[in-house]
């Protein structure tokens, strides 16, 4: 079972929850011949993906579910298509409208007003979101009727562009995308694909309210797909067939990214037979030449922990036990 261990990156389809994706793996573990369940397989996602949203979905297997958490406070990619002229309660097409406008911006006015959401912003969540109020889920008291008031919060917006819409990328009605905007710069538009990058914590719903009501309108996502989730995008992605496909066929542990993949931005440290075994015990190694930081400590070619670096002294940060 030792060789279970790395990622499956999923190109979620329309409707399909993330624990849907682990589901879908697990089934393809047994298929393949491992039972998840009985095996001590472990299996989670690396950052939800609502069920309206397809993409990138890292599903972390075996030693990797201890790397998950990183995959969280990652940065991620999203192209996004607002629909101008109606706001819905769940801003995507999923609610009711709430509200309505005639206006039309023009395609110049959008490209103008996306410095506004450039860099450091402040944005409220949207109530259907899975954030919690006094302990329950802001979508289950917004569902009951309940009056849910979220506090904003401070996220980063490191790029944010008009981006005409992917080939093949499907609208949340399940129909592919709409060409991006074409008309002149001049005259209204109904709708406007973007890009972003994002930090941690961004709702691509709420960007996509505040961005039209800076335009005097309003608005809602009717497109959302991320292509990028940390160090994975789309080039990593398999559809759910190819991962039944890998299931039944046992290939499988053949087609994992390694425990790596999920690490490539920090550095990896080298480590003698001796150093691995202390570090393995959860002792502090001392007197390291590296800089202060996070590394990968690998002996040989097997990891052995994520550790931090400060001061000359090693401590483990997640121990893989491989």
């Amino acid at each position: 079972m030792s060789g279970i261990n790395g990622w499956l990156i999923l190109d979620k389809p329309l409707g399909l929850g993330s624990t849907d994706g682990v589901t879908a793996v697990k089934r393809a573990l047994r298929a393949a011949g491992y039972d998840a369940s009985k095996r001590g397989i472990k299996v989670g996602h690396g950052g939800t993906l609502d069920p309206l949203a397809t993409g990138v979905l890292p599903i972390a297997l075996g030693a990797a579910t201890k790397l998950a958490g990183r995959m969280l406070d990652s940065d991620k990619i999203y192209d996004f298509t607002i629909g101008f002229g109606a706001q819905t309660d769940t801003l995507d097409l999923e609610g009711k409208v709430i509200a309505t406008s005639d206006v039309r911006p023009t395609r110049a006015a959008v490209e103008a007003v996306l410095a506004q959401f450039t860099g450091p912003i402040d944005q409220v969540p949207p109530i259907y979101s899975a954030l919690k109020v006094d302990g329950e889920r802001a979508y289950d008291r917004a569902r009951a009727g309940e009056e849910v008031v979220l506090a904003s919060r401070r996220v980063t917006i490191h790029a944010l562009t008009v981006t005409p819409a992917k080939a093949g990328a499907a609208g949340l009605s399940g129909e592919p995308a709409a060409p991006n905007v074409t008309a002149p710069a001049s005259a209204g538009v109904t709708e406007v694909t973007l890009t972003a990058h994002v930090s941690k914590g961004t709702y691509i719903r709420s960007l996509a309210r505040d961005i039209a009501i800076a335009l005097g309108t309003v608005g809602h996502v009717t497109m959302l797909r991320r292509t990028k989730a940390g160090p994975f995008d789309l080039s990593h992605a398999i559809s759910l067939d190819k991962l039944a496909e890998f299931g039944q066929a046992r290939t499988l542990e053949h087609n994992l990214l390694p425990l790596r993949a999920g690490l490539d931005d920090i550095p990896a440290l080298s480590l003698t037979p001796d150093q691995a075994g202390l570090l393995r015990q959860g002792r502090v190694l001392v007197g390291i030449a590296a800089d202060d930081g996070p590394y990968f400590a690998t002996l040989d070619d097997s990891p052995v922990a994520l550790v931090e670096v400060q001061d000359r002294e090693v401590r483990v940060v997640r121990g893989f036990n491989l």
